[in-house]
């Protein structure tokens, strides 16, 4: 017997270099993060500490709209920021009236309210709707998602999700009840008298970038006005140009009585806006509140970022560069003997033939791209709005190198073989 042998190594030894490990004693262990750090953005790509450049596909989880550092931020920030940052949530500014004005306009809705992120967006889109409950539905609450939806991590907002970890922080707040994606027969027989609201996204992100089809969607707006309930859209991820349209219930033909926007929004800032239409406008002065809410800094970035997407062939140029990245990946993943390519515009999820997305982010990365795994078997894709065809291209050359890397790696590791 060899009392030396080296056992056989892991995948994640065959796939990376040992990473230097930067020490995190400080930093709440919340979230699992590479060792970079990173120092500097551009558009597509960032720099770390060691001024080595990444390909950023993921843009912090959808949120960086335009880019890293676009200069149309940057102004309006610099601007804002020597005018006036935060007057205070109970008065008025004009960075904020000017962002409510512009996304109400173009959405076609009667009433905003600016938040920090789109999980508060979501918990105030359900306070709403109990609250309409009580004004026209006699003291209803009940609220009904899809059980693989995700809005957020904040209490209410993780019951409507109902996610695999919420579990850890029970006792949930009840009223909420979840039924399969997709399957409207399942939706209409959980709605009884108590039901206030069905709460949506249009395109599930976190489960693994699954799009509500154009049937289930529209069924679901009749199942709302039939019934006399409300439909709320989540559209935190899908908003703001993400999917070709300002709006992905654009696509689809519909028309919810509250929705949710966050994330591209802000163009990387924390900015959030809730949107209500007809009845549902029902706040009244006192049930909404927040020190940040709608203060001018962050507001004007959102301008500056609605601006840009509105203006005259953006979101033309989302949809065509959605359509040649969406080309790129399926012929990858045919290469690669992966499997469904699910998406519409900038947000692309590929289902994996087996459970390594996590293995493939690090080979990614490796390769000097970031991606994101919102699930075991998939990879997800948010780039830039802004993204050329060239990062398209050298991006889809890092990604087939990262398969490649982890292939040989499994190869590997099947034969014991160590490196």
């Amino acid at each position: 017997m060899n009392l030396f042998r080296r056992p056989a190594p892991s995948l994640d030894d065959l796939i990376l270099d040992a990473p230097h490990e930067l020490p995190s004693e400080s930093l709440m262990p919340t979230v699992a993060r590479p060792a970079q750090v990173f120092v500097r953005g551009q558009g597509s790509w960032l720099w770390d500490s060691e001024d080595r450049a990444y390909l950023d596909f993921s843009q912090g989880s959808a949120a960086n709209s335009l880019g890293h550092s676009p200069q149309v931020l940057i102004n309006a920030l610099a601007d804002q920021s020597q005018a006036l940052i935060n007057p205070g949530s109970g008065l008025h500014n004009r960075a904020q009236l000017n962002l409510v004005d512009r996304l109400c306009q173009h959405t076609g809705s009667d009433q905003g309210y600016l938040l920090n992120s789109g999980a508060e967006a979501c918990e105030a889109a359900i306070k709403l709707a109990r609250k309409w409950g009580q004004l026209h539905r006699g003291g209803a609450y009940r609220i009904i998602s899809a059980s693989t939806g995700c809005h957020g991590r904040s209490f209410a907002a993780m019951a409507a999700s109902a996610g695999a970890g919420a579990s850890r922080f029970e006792p949930l707040l009840p009223g909420f009840s979840h039924v399969p994606f997709n399957d409207l027969p399942a939706l209409h027989a959980a709605v009884d008298a108590q039901t206030v609201a069905i709460m949506l996204e249009p395109i599930q992100s976190e489960a693994g970038v699954i799009p509500a089809t154009e049937h289930y969607l529209k069924g679901v707006e009749r199942l709302c006005r039939e019934l006399g309930i409300l439909l709320i859209l989540d559209e935190v991820q899908t908003g703001i140009g993400r999917c070709g349209t300002l709006l992905a219930e654009q696509q689809y033909g519909v028309r919810a009585d509250i929705v949710t926007l966050g994330k591209g929004l802000g163009g990387g800032v924390p900015l959030a806006a809730l949107l209500a239409r007809g009845k549902a406008c029902c706040f009244e002065a006192g049930e909404l509140a927040g020190t940040h809410h709608g203060n001018a800094l962050m507001a004007a970035a959102g301008v500056a970022v609605l601006d840009t997407v509105l203006a005259n062939g953006f979101l033309q140029h989302v949809r065509e560069s959605g359509l040649y990245l969406g080309e790129g990946l399926a012929r990858l993943a045919y290469r690669y003997d992966h499997g469904q390519l699910r998406g519409h515009g900038l947000m692309w999820g590929l289902t994996l033939s087996d459970d390594c997305a996590d293995a493939v982010v690090k080979a990614a990365l490796h390769e000097g791209l970031i991606l994101n795994a919102p699930q075991p078997d998939c990879l997800r894709f948010t780039p830039a709005l802004t993204v050329s065809k060239s990062n398209i291209d050298e991006m889809l050359l890092r990604l087939a190198r990262a398969f490649a890397r982890v292939r040989t790696a499994q190869l590997q590791c099947r034969k014991g073989i160590a490196v």
